[in-house]
């Protein structure tokens, strides 16, 4: 687990004084969801595959070639008794939707670059001066120390202050990894194009499975921020199952300690505690000892085994 830099507000880097001149236009919104660092839960691809409509044009096309590492991120390809059958690249698009009262918007989505970054980030920019684009919302999720039996906790940020429309349950500055979903947010900022995006916190011990709460957590977060109406049904009806199986594979565990002592830190949390969930990580369970408890619960149940 990463270990946050905390740092003085007197050491803190002066913020910029002046801010450049908004860029942004009148036009759709653009969500963007990668598959890639912002991803746990399966939320990408949860959510990307929720968005994706049949009907959708392609605004853009990437050349993913020269920016998707191959052998760490292998394509399937099916073989048929003795012959390769068929093959399903990656594909990193934009394309336009409609929500269900068939308002237009924009949807980036596919794989994250490996490569790139810059380019890639540039060529986004094309398409949203292009488009005049309105706002740019991204979505991702991210493990966290919370458990699966409290509301989804979502970390907002943006580009201007004003455009945060909800409270984030902590304040503090702290040094994270970056991905290209977070290039693009910086870069946008530094034009003056309005943008923002919404991180779901995903219990860690269920990161590497589907877990359709975070899915209709930043969904819900994108509708009510820009006034799209997704179909969330498909997510709704897959979330008792997922629930009921993630309880039954922790009382196979024995786990129930282990999630009793998220629920407690959570709910101290919640009550307006001093500390924040990623101040110290000797107050958090480690992921060794969630892994204990819940290994044969993450190699059984990968993304796949949910079709």
């Amino acid at each position: 687990m990463l270990t946050p830099k905390w740092l003085p507000k007197a050491l803190r880097p002066e913020k910029r004084e002046t801010r450049p001149e908004r860029s942004t236009g009148e036009g759709p919104v653009l969500l963007h969801v990668l598959d890639g660092f912002l991803t746990a839960g399966s939320s990408a691809s949860l959510v990307s595959r929720q968005l994706r409509g049949a009907d959708g044009v392609t605004v853009h096309e990437f050349d993913l070639d020269p920016v998707y590492d191959y052998r760490a991120r292998r394509p399937p390809i099916v073989f048929d008794a003795d012959h390769y059958r068929s093959y399903d690249p990656p594909r990193l698009a934009i394309t336009r939707e409609y929500d269900v009262s068939g308002r237009e918007y924009l949807l980036l989505s596919g794989p994250e670059p490996d490569f790139g970054w810059e380019r890639f980030v540039g060529e986004v920019i094309e398409i949203i001066d292009r488009e005049n684009v309105s706002l740019v919302v991204g979505l991702g999720a991210v493990p966290m120390g919370v458990p699966h039996t409290r509301p989804p906790m979502i970390t907002a940020h943006a580009t201007r202050p004003e455009l945060v429309d909800r409270r984030n349950l902590w304040e503090a500055e702290i040094t994270v990894p970056s991905s290209a979903q977070t290039l693009l947010e910086y870069r946008l900022g530094q034009r003056g194009t309005d943008a923002l995006g919404y991180v779901v916190h995903v219990p860690h011990y269920l990161t590497q499975v589907e877990y359709p709460t975070a899915a209709i957590a930043v969904l819900e977060a994108a509708g009510l921020r820009t006034g799209l109406t997704f179909d969330l049904e498909d997510l709704r009806e897959q979330q008792p199952a997922a629930i009921a199986q993630i309880e039954e594979q922790i009382h196979e565990q024995n786990g129930e300690d282990v999630l009793n002592g998220l629920e407690e830190q959570y709910d101290a949390f919640a009550r307006g505690a001093a500390r924040s969930l990623l101040e110290d990580d000797g107050h958090l369970p480690s992921g060794d000892e969630l892994a204990a408890q819940l290994e044969r619960f993450l190699a059984q149940h990968r993304p796949d085994d949910h079709g």
